[in-house]
């Protein structure tokens, strides 16, 4: 699990290897490994905020970068109440067996000010594997 907190919300993040989706033959995740990863953003503030937009920046085990950005968050641009959570999950397919995936949401607080609001890196690695730190 991996947490932060930027201009009072909370972003954590949980990311899951999915064996059962990864290195298939055919189809769109052809030869490529699959996380899911669960994010739950918690509104600390005293204002509602909508989540606009997101923005991620992957990085493979082979260092190649991928930049995914959009509006909202699962087809979808939530209203997340003073002092409520909202959850969703999604997933990264990559060619390697690793990775690391950080990034940032584009919120509107109820005067219709826009804000960004950090997520934390967090690590794509598989169950068993080796941990080497630099």
């Amino acid at each position: 699990m991996y947490k932060t907190i930027s201009n009072s919300v909370q972003v954590t993040v949980t990311p899951d290897y999915q064996p059962q989706h990864s290195l298939a033959k055919d189809g769109p995740y052809k030869g490529k490994h699959v996380w899911i990863y669960e994010v739950e953003i918690c509104n600390l503030s005293q204002v509602n905020i909508r989540l606009r937009n997101r923005y991620w920046h992957i990085i493979d085990g082979q260092g190649r970068v991928q930049e995914v950005s959009g509006r909202g968050v699962v087809g979808e641009e939530p209203l997340i109440p003073a002092g409520d959570c909202y959850s969703y999950s999604s997933g990264c397919p990559l060619e390697s067996d690793s990775g690391i995936m950080s990034g940032y949401f584009e919120m509107e607080n109820e005067d219709g000010e826009r804000f960004k609001v950090d997520i934390p890196a967090f690590s794509l690695d598989l169950p068993d594997q080796n941990k080497v730190i630099n």
